[in-house]
């Protein structure tokens, strides 16, 4: 993780957010690539190109219903003098064996079936009366008498060009192509190709294991009777959420009272089950911070340098921030403040990056933008600190939801971007230009 300098000077520094982000970034690596049946490996990101062992399609085929002709049978075929052509059989999709459509012969065919040998056109049944004729009448041009399994008669009334309402082999994509590039995100088209071309299985960085747990007596879960002084537990339920929505798989762990050593086993039994950890609560200065209790020490004596650090940031919300490994495996985790608006702000971040860089994703961070301040009055930031404010944007302008507390969740329901007060900046005019987090 960081130095082992950085680490002793971390409790007295006031760390930027960047300085904090780029610590994060610079020290989870992507996550080992696997083998993943195709519907396991949707969302994660192909580590290798995929070449066609076979062209789509890997016949000709027909794109309409109706009948596959000889271009010659058809040439000068009207409504007032069509074309009668003997039905030498079916073809149908998946059918191995074909019919061979000889001079003034048609075959009956259906869409995604393969072009019958001797056939070099296929007309849409609309082009014919539906095989209804039952032989030669006059100012028709009749042809050879039907062979033996013959089906009846055809009339078409239009002609075809060669290879008119065929799919070419191969005009999809041919065998030897890249049909997908490594870095490629799997989504439900990318896989649709894999088995297209017959790929069961793919090779990608799997999708990033993390485990939230929140930290607090005074948590109860929902749907269970609040004592006094209690609360509804909302930031595990909340953070599981954004793990998802980054792409991840996640596991909520039910809230953990305050207490170091049930935390610090509660941890040590998820680490079978996590890429990365994210605790939310016990981080700042208070008598019962059990995260900085229960973690502060822990990997002190590993020569390869484990353990969490706990720091101030120069930001608002989500001053106190915790960063580091544990485990045997040296695992990320992330302690995250307890206001559930600190929370949220933390997790946008700083542990979504930390998500889809072990992913192995390009774009780790939420999209941003400039848009203008729409206000009833100046926003107002402490000195020194880079503040995000909930906002709603749109049109280019972005307005403020609810106020400044890290407490104001309902508020924070109603945002869909935050809206970014540099640290040198401590008041916002309406009109300004500002920047803005998208976050979704």
């Amino acid at each position: 993780m960081s130095s082992a300098a950085t680490r002793a000077t971390g409790q007295d520094h006031l760390w930027s957010v960047t300085e904090h982000l780029e610590d994060i970034l610079t020290t989870v690596r992507p996550l080992e690539p696997i083998e993943l049946q195709l519907l396991d490996a949707q969302g994660c990101v192909l580590v290798e190109d995929v070449t066609v062992p076979v062209s789509l399609p890997p016949f000709d085929n027909s794109s309409m219903d109706g009948y596959a002709v000889r271009v010659a049978d058809v040439a000068g075929a009207s409504e007032e003098y069509p074309a009668v052509l003997t039905v030498v059989g079916d073809v149908a999709a998946g059918q191995a064996e074909q019919p061979h459509v000889g001079p003034g012969q048609a075959a009956r065919i259906m869409t995604g079936a393969p072009l019958p040998p001797g056939a070099e056109a296929v007309v849409p049944v609309e082009w014919t009366d539906g095989g209804l004729g039952e032989g030669p009448v006059s100012g028709m041009r009749a042809h050879s008498a039907a062979p033996e399994g013959a089906s009846g008669q055809v009339h078409v009334h239009r002609p075809a060009e060669a290879r008119a309402h065929v799919r070419a082999k191969g005009s999809d994509v041919k065998a030897g192509d890249r049909a997908l590039e490594a870095g490629t995100i799997l989504g439900p088209p990318q896989i649709g190709l894999l088995a297209a071309i017959g790929r069961g299985t793919v090779r990608v960085r799997p999708r990033a294991r993390v485990v939230v747990l929140s930290t607090g007596s005074e948590l109860v879960q929902p749907d269970e009777a609040l004592g006094s002084g209690q609360i509804y537990d909302s930031n595990s339920f909340a953070l599981c959420a954004a793990a998802r929505d980054a792409g991840a798989i996640s596991y909520r762990v039910g809230a953990v009272a305050d207490d170091a050593e049930t935390l610090r086993a509660t941890i040590e039994d998820q680490l079978i089950r996590a890429d990365l950890v994210v605790t939310t609560g016990g981080v700042s200065v208070g008598a019962y911070d059990v995260v900085k209790e229960a973690l502060s020490s822990v990997g002190d004596e590993d020569e390869a340098g484990g353990g969490v650090e706990f720091r101030k940031l120069a930001m608002q919300p989500g001053k106190p921030q915790g960063f580091g490994s544990i485990g045997p495996d040296h695992t990320p985790l992330l302690a995250l403040p307890g206001n559930p608006v600190s929370s949220y702000v933390s997790f946008e971040l700083f542990v979504r990056p930390a998500i889809r860089t072990l992913m192995g994703l390009k774009d780790v961070h939420r999209p941003t933008t400039t848009a203008t301040l729409s206000a009833d009055k100046a926003l107002t930031s402490p000195a020194g600190r880079r503040q995000f404010l909930r906002g709603t944007c749109a049109d280019g302008e972005v307005k403020p939801v609810g106020g400044a507390g890290s407490h104001l969740i309902a508020a924070l329901a109603h945002a869909d971007a935050l809206i970014v007060v540099p640290e040198d900046d401590t008041s916002v005019e309406p009109g300004a230009e500002v920047e803005v987090v998208l976050l979704g």
